[in-house]
Order: structure tokens, then sequence, then C-alpha cells
């Protein structure tokens, strides 16, 4: 697989300058590489209900089903100064959805996969052996 990460950043980085923060003043800009090459972009958009708020990785995943979905070969967050950034632990349980084990990640410290990012991750697999166990009952 051939990503050009510098285009991902730069992407995120567009994408920063998107992002609706007016409580946090703390721009998230976030792309990746979809397997039909397609990059996918999101940025964070706050709430006055916080809880309501959408981090980057949420706009991300909905440019991906929107788009005609797949996986996500290849992910990158950055801050409003163009820093990489980890994605919260709700964002990466997003990611292992849509990207899963092997997907490759851009770390402050360099690029890993999801396995390292989140590793004993709940996935569907663990709903599947459970209907799998009720079934047998």
């Amino acid at each position: 697989m051939n990503v050009d990460w510098d285009e991902l950043r730069r992407r995120a980085r567009e994408l920063t300058k998107r992002a609706y923060v007016p409580y946090s003043h703390f721009p998230v800009g976030a792309a990746g590489l979809a397997e039909d090459g397609r990059v996918v972009v999101g940025c964070n958009v706050e709430n006055a209900g916080y809880g309501v708020t959408l981090c980057a990785e949420c706009g991300l995943i909905s440019d991906l089903v929107a788009g005609g979905g797949g996986r996500i070969l290849a992910f990158c967050c950055v801050d409003g100064s163009g820093e990489t950034i980890m994605p919260c632990g709700r964002c990466r349980q997003l990611l292992w959805e849509h990207g899963g084990p092997d997907m490759l990640i851009d770390t402050p410290v360099g690029i890993t996969t999801m396995t390292e990012v989140l590793p004993q991750a709940f996935g569907v697999d663990n709903l599947d052996r459970v209907a799998h166990q009720q079934e047998k009952s």
C-alpha cells in the first residue's frame, strides 16, 4: 500500500480551518485514505450541549459512509497548529470499526497500526461470538 502521508497531513491541516470550535478553541482536522483511493476528511464541530459535540473522526467516518463506504487504510489527525495528535478513546473505537486492526495511523511518535493504538479492541467479532453462543443455548 502506498500512502501519501504528506497529502493526508495537508488535508487534515486544511480541515482545522473549517472546524467549529467556539468553546474549546481547539480545532482538529482528520484525513484518511479509503481502500478505493478516496481521501475522506472531517473536522470537529462543537455544540453548546457539550455531549453532542462531534469529533473530527466522526465527520471523517460520515464522509466515508456517505461516499460509498469501504475501509480506511490510513489515518491522521492534527490540531490547530498542524501537529499530529492521537484520537480520543471514543474515536479509536470508531476508527477500529471502519479501519480494523491493520489500519495505519500517524501518531506523534510515528506510523503504527490500530492494534498498537487500541489493543484488545472490542469489535464485531465479540458480538458474533455472543450471538453464536445464544444460538447454541
